[in-house]
Parts: C-alpha cells; structure tokens; sequence
C-alpha cells in the first residue's frame, strides 16, 4: 500500500518538490537543505573515493553534492519521475528506478549506504535492513535519517484561546498519513510508519549492525532569516534525528 501511495505521490508533486528544493524557497527546502541533510553529511564524514548508494535518491540533490565531494554514487528510487529528473540533477551518477526491498547491486558493493528520510516510509523494515547489509561491505557503513520518534508523536490541542503541543500516543506504533496538495483538486496521501527508538535499536542489532553514532538535526544558523518560525520551532524541538551503524 505504501509504494503505492509514495510513486502517486511523487508522480503528482515530485517536480514541485525538486523546484522548492532546487530554488530555496519552500518547506521542502527548509527541512532538507538546512536541517536533516546536514546533519547527515556530518555523520557520512569524509566520502572522497567511497562507493556510495543513495537509497532512496528522490531527485538526486544529494547524490549530486556527494559525488561533487569525490564520492563513487549510485543511486535508486521507487519513483520513475524523481529518477528522470535525478538523472538531469547528477549526469556523472548511475541512477535506477528500484525497489529498497530487493536491490539490484552485487554483494558488498557499497562502502556506505545512506537514506535520506526512506526508512520511515516502511511498515517492516527486516527485508530492507537485510538488503543493505547484503549490499555493504562487511564493516561498511550505513547512514539514515527519520522522522525524530518523540516529537512526531506531538499533537496540536486548543484550550480556551490558546494552542498548544503535546506528546500523545508515543507507544502506538503504526501508519500515519498525510495530505500532499498541489492544489484544491490535486492531492495525494503520503504514508510513515512511527516506531519507538527501543524498536530502531532492536532492529538494527537483529539484523546485524552496530550502532556507532546518533544525532537530532539541528538547523543551520543561516535558516534563521528566512525561515524563523521553522527555526524556532525546530531548534526546541528536533523534527528529524541520524543514525550511523555500522556492518557487522
């Protein structure tokens, strides 16, 4: 259900989506470009010479920034539009239109895998996890950002006159939905499946990592000017958090 509901989405709104990104002006700009990626291509390191797949690659802007670095990028997508306009954004990167569940990379190809805010997009995560292990060398590194577990569990409530936010339900575990418009008449549902931190951490130690490095994003002191309300709201309260784990 949820591939689906991810390639109409995109389908509909993944040019949008690249331009916001693209031209700095937007949402999608303000929460990739200057608060989870960051933090991300902080936890990668230094990437010049590593083989690199970008899971999940949407329109190619990062796998573009880190081949710009010297990195060796592959990258993949369930959305055939992202992936057209992917391989626009980054000519020098072998793009594909794919499935995270089964990869089609040879055994320990990769040095690191990362994935930019994909993984919250699966109900089960074993399949992926075992695919990503299969596709890193052994001691390779794999690099994802999600959804921070706590303060996606905030719900806007009213008293009185006031709003306010409050953290309710974090241990339901389950599907979330929510409403891309590009207009009155055209939307499309996007679906993320909340689980707790004990859950990602009993997950990668079934599966067969190590968890080497953790960090909620913080936003860069430049969104400041533009984006003040964003950056108030996302330096009190994290949106978006980046594991490193690392191949057993």
């Amino acid at each position: 259900m949820s591939n689906s509901m991810i390639k109409k989405a995109y389908k509909l709104l993944g040019e949008e989506y690249y331009n916001t990104r693209k031209h700095k002006s937007g949402g999608s700009y303000f929460y990739n470009e200057l608060l989870e990626f960051p933090t991300t291509l902080k936890l990668l390191g230094n990437v010049k010479e590593k083989k690199i797949l970008d899971l999940g690659c949407g329109p190619g802007i990062h796998s573009k920034k880190l081949s710009d670095q010297g990195a060796k990028v592959k990258g993949i997508d369930i959305s055939k539009e992202l992936i057209e306009i992917a391989k626009n954004e980054a000519p020098k990167v072998e793009f594909k239109v794919g499935d995270i569940n089964k990869l089609p990379y040879k055994d320990a190809e990769f040095d690191i895998v990362f994935a930019s805010l994909v993984m919250g997009h699966l109900k089960e995560w074993d399949k992926a996890l075992s695919e990503i292990k299969r596709v890193l060398r052994r001691d390779g590194f794999f690099v994802f950002s999600n959804y921070n577990p706590v303060t996606e569990k905030f719900v806007k409530i009213r008293w009185f006159f006031r709003k306010f936010r409050e953290l309710r339900g974090y241990f339901e575990e389950g599907i979330k939905k929510t409403i891309w418009k590009k207009d009155k008449d055209n939307f499309a549902e996007m679906v993320h499946y909340h689980k707790t931190y004990g859950t990602i951490v009993r997950l990668m130690i079934e599966n067969g990592f190590e968890i080497r490095d953790y960090e909620d994003c913080k936003p860069l002191d430049s969104a400041k000017k533009d984006f003040p309300k964003e950056y108030e709201r996302a330096l009190n309260a994290p949106h978006f958090c980046v594991w490193k784990v690392r191949r057993k």
